[in-house]
């Protein structure tokens, strides 16, 4: 069977999906715009990137992104057509829904089944925008977020189904399109991440660094910025830091911003919170980012591990900790909800309250042995739901069905 997986920027979620597929001798391609890796026997079709929004006085209010999208589809369709040109027809299309690379796949193939990776559905309410106490959404706003869902809504009338990571992003989407949409997260390899007591981290001034030895403390993220917590979590280890000056914080991450906006006043988030809190630099590190080995190393030897988040699509890093062994206090927000219930497998804090995280983090210092039960149940919770060959299998045995059924 020729699987071809479509994603803007390289393989993404499908990364461990595809290279399985490949190894068990199906022909597998890969069509994106960039490509963060190669994978053995996987054909990368690249088609022509497609500039950002235009900015067109002709064009009505809030329509460059999905104007963007369109375009983006195009380019996806083009480069089918090319295929079937050079007899590489795919038997089924697995791809992201949310730039548009999806819109014409079943104009150009018609009878090929195609299954949707579904994300996230912008939404006014419910979700990230207008979470923070100071975003209070206007008619402007969310004209603009419906307007963006273009690409998706187009897509999902069109596909034969689809797959979401968690319920509580499936439960994003229109109710009439939820009851084609199979949830499945794309797992972790268990083998890879999990706990190792001898575990250790060497950081660039020398320093080998071991569990509990000082204790740490660990927070993760594509970039710090609020969307993941990071001033909270920064205010939250000024006091700690305060009041148990052996702990070390380190803060995993780019100056970039991921999601949501800059600083208003310019520069990174992380200059504006370091110059509110007064915290010492031997004991709050920034690594800026690093590599998976790395994180892993940094997993297994955190004290606590802060997980943060808006109501926004889940991070892998969380799941990944968890598989470590990693004691996770996190946000009591969804999607952190559906994987973590506090006392039992982690603990969870509300969001904006750096009191409490800044009291938990204290607790859980001043006794790290009592919460080793809540780590092992943690390592429990990924083996249960999110073990790599568990979930590969339930991806298969989607793109098998709905193959057939096609």
């Amino acid at each position: 069977m020729h699987v071809a997986f479509v994603h803007r920027r390289g393989f993404g979620q499908f990364s461990a999906l595809a290279e399985n597929l490949a190894s068990s001798g199906h022909d597998v391609s890969l069509v994106c715009e960039t490509v963060d890796r190669r994978l053995p026997s996987v054909r990368v079709v690249r088609h022509r990137a497609e500039p950002g929004p235009r900015s067109d006085t002709q064009m009505a209010k809030h329509l460059g992104i999905p104007d963007h999208h369109v375009r983006i589809g195009h380019r996806v369709a083009e480069t089918f057509e090319a295929m079937i040109r050079h007899d590489q027809r795919p038997d089924i299309v697995v791809g992201h829904i949310g730039w548009g690379s999806m819109m014409f796949v079943k104009d150009v193939l018609p009878q090929v089944p195609a299954i949707g990776y579904c994300e996230f559905f912008y939404r006014a309410e419910g979700a990230d925008v207008g979470f923070a106490p100071d975003d209070l959404p206007d008619a402007d706003t969310r004209k603009r977020l419906r307007l963006r869902n273009i690409a998706q809504l187009i897509s999902l009338e069109a596909l034969d189904g689809g797959i979401s990571p968690t319920q509580w992003q499936k439960s994003l989407y229109p109710a009439s399109a939820q009851n084609r949409i199979a949830v499945c997260h794309e797992g972790v390899d268990t083998q890879r991440f999990r706990p190792d007591r001898n575990a250790s981290l060497r950081l660039p001034d020398g320093r080998v660094l071991r569990a509990g030895d000082p204790p740490i403390i660990t927070f993760v993220a594509r970039d710090l910025e609020p969307y993941r917590g990071f001033p909270q979590a920064l205010e939250a280890a000024s006091k700690v830091l305060a009041k148990n000056s052996d702990a070390l914080f380190i803060f995993v991450g780019g100056d970039g911003v991921s999601y949501g906006k800059p600083p208003p006043g310019g520069g990174t988030w992380k200059e504006v919170m370091l110059a509110q809190h007064n915290v010492p630099a031997d004991r709050v590190l920034f690594t800026g980012p690093i590599s998976h080995d790395l994180l892993r190393q940094l997993y297994q030897i955190s004290t606590a591990h802060i997980y943060l988040t808006y109501p926004f699509v889940l991070s892998w890093s969380v799941v990944e900790a968890m598989a470590c062994g990693a004691l996770i206090i996190g946000s009591d927000t969804p999607p952190v909800q559906e994987i973590i219930r506090s006392g039992k497998n982690g603990l969870l804090v509300p969001f904006y309250d750096t009191d409490a995280l800044a009291d938990t983090i204290l607790r859980v210092l001043h006794k790290p042995d009592d919460y080793m039960p809540l780590r092992i149940a943690a390592r429990r919770t990924v083996e249960h739901r999110f073990q790599l060959a568990d979930c590969l299998t339930r991806q298969k045995a989607l793109i098998g069905s709905i193959a057939k059924a096609g």
